[in-house]
């Protein structure tokens, strides 16, 4: 029998891709938002395509504020964005 493959739903372009594809968002216990390059870390996870124009995508219809159900910071945008840029050297 096949393995079943966990599929997400990116908050930037709403396009349906395997779990392996994507960068997941995490909001933490504690509120605080940051990129869980593991996959593995306890919190909210919401779900981005690698590509950077997904995360400006999700910044500009709220993808991660519906996520998480709370509205998130200009701060934390622009430190997913310098993750973003590390995590895809």
């Amino acid at each position: 029998m096949a393995k079943k493959i966990p599929v997400r739903q990116c908050v930037g372009c709403m396009q349906m891709k395997s779990k392996k594809e994507m960068m997941r968002v995490l909001k933490t216990p504690e509120d605080e938002i940051v990129l869980d390059v593991t996959g593995k870390k306890n919190g909210r996870g919401a779900y981005l395509c690698k590509q950077k124009e997904c995360l400006l995508k999700a910044r500009k219809n709220k993808g991660l504020e519906r996520s998480f159900k709370m509205s998130i910071p200009n701060e934390v945008y622009d430190y997913l964005e310098k993750e973003f840029d590390k995590a895809n050297e």
